[in-house]
């Protein structure tokens, strides 16, 4: 059992050192890596729950007995405190948004309560319990008539009913060739329709099936169709907040960017696809690579075998065609940008540069929120980060487009 407790040891000490220090620049090690790093941190306590029951059971069933399972142990204290530092990172979450509002909207222009009120226990205890008894979901409704199974969305409102709610429009992600609807987005989609908001889940074309820019096209139709029925839910059209996680946030912050643009409305070119307000988490703005984040086997490969289908050193007008990067614009909505700043799939630096473009030309709030210890995808369960995330968009939602109905 000494050597038992010295494998799941070193096991332990290299996944809470990988979620610490994740890898960035091993082209394809890097999703594994990533993977571990995410389960590892956002669950942190978690882990050392499990753990300790592992190493209690090993140490009755006599692993301590030789000097391997000395050093087993001695490794899994080295664990549980990375684990450790990991949960306080977290709970940083609540003090970064407040210091991001204050620094974009004034400490005396935005209304912090949502953000301070006091965490809810059992959603931490289960954090994949991601149901809500007062949130009824309608599920696949069509938001075009061209007959693609893709074309479908869900719309969740409060189980009680509502009219003239703003609108929540939430994008998946999956790197433009995976996802769907009902995965991501969830604990921030509950929350606000408990409140009494409206949110919108939808599905959009993949790569590689789907060629940009296929997905913005549909993004936008799904934003046109909102406007047209959304009031037959309890919506308002006039007050719609676009958000999404990583390829989702992307082509979020491409939506909010481009209303009206043609080219990304073939067919509906007069429709209203215009957004009061974004919420990109964890996006890409960059497909030139222009500060070389993505180098080797990984995005920008992914972007050009299977979701551009051209190299960006044959077609660098259609790379940046795509990139929200090079849509700012001095009439841009306001934003609100999430990223964690251990993010191995969507580089932070992508996103200080955007949001660097941002407040250089728009007229409205640009909040950026860089979460410490944040890995890609944390908000997909409950977690603390999670929590205080989720509370903070309610925060801004309220500022851009005001309170759900009373």
């Amino acid at each position: 059992m000494s050597w038992v407790l010295l494998a799941f040891g070193l096991w332990g000490a290299g996944l809470a050192l990988n979620a610490m220090y994740p890898s960035r620049r091993f082209g394809a090690f890097a999703v594994p890596s990533f993977f571990a790093s995410w389960l590892t941190a956002e669950l942190a306590l978690h882990n050392f729950v499990l753990q300790i029951f592992l190493v209690l059971a090993l140490c009755w069933w006599g692993a301590l007995q030789e000097l391997p399972g000395w050093v087993g142990l001695g490794l899994f204290v080295v664990n549980w405190t990375l684990l450790f530092r990991m949960v306080a990172l977290s709970r940083r979450t609540r003090q970064v948004f407040e210091q991001a509002f204050d620094d974009a909207l004034g400490p005396d222009n935005w209304f912090p309560d949502p953000l301070r009120q006091r965490r809810a226990r059992a959603p931490l205890v289960a954090p994949l319990w991601l149901r809500n008894r007062q949130v009824e979901r309608l599920g696949n409704l069509a938001f075009t008539d061209l007959g693609h199974p893709r074309h479908r969305l869900d719309i969740y409102r409060p189980r009680s009913g509502t009219q003239g709610a703003p609108v929540i429009l939430q994008i998946h992600g999956g790197g433009w060739v995976i996802g769907d609807k009902r995965q991501q987005g969830l604990p921030l989609m509950l929350h606000m329709a408990s409140l009494g908001y409206v949110c919108v889940a939808i599905n959009y074309r993949l790569s590689p099936a789907a060629t940009f820019p296929e997905h913005i096209v549909d993004v936008k139709r799904a934003i046109a169709w909102v406007r047209q029925h959304i009031a037959e839910y309890g919506g308002d059209p006039s007050r719609i907040v676009i958000t999404g996680g990583s390829a989702g946030g992307h082509l979020a912050a491409l939506a909010a960017l481009t209303a009206g643009k043609s080219e990304f409305q073939p067919g509906f070119e007069g429709a209203d696809t215009s957004v009061c307000a974004c919420i990109p988490f964890y996006g890409v703005y960059d497909f030139t690579n222009r500060l070389g984040t993505h180098p080797g086997f990984g995005l920008l490969w992914l972007l050009e075998q299977f979701v551009m289908k051209r190299r960006l050193t044959e077609a660098p007008e259609a790379f940046e065609q795509a990139s929200p990067l090079f849509h700012v614009h001095d009439h841009a909505p306001p934003f609100l940008v999430i990223h964690g700043d251990q993010d191995s799939l969507a580089p932070v630096v992508d996103a200080r540069a955007f949001v660097t473009a941002l407040r250089e030309r728009s007229p409205h709030p640009v909040v950026y929120a860089e979460l410490p210890g944040a890995q890609h995808a944390f908000d997909v369960f409950h977690s603390f980060r999670t929590s205080d995330t989720v509370r903070a968009v309610e925060c801004f939602v309220r500022e851009v487009v005001g309170p759900p109905p009373s």
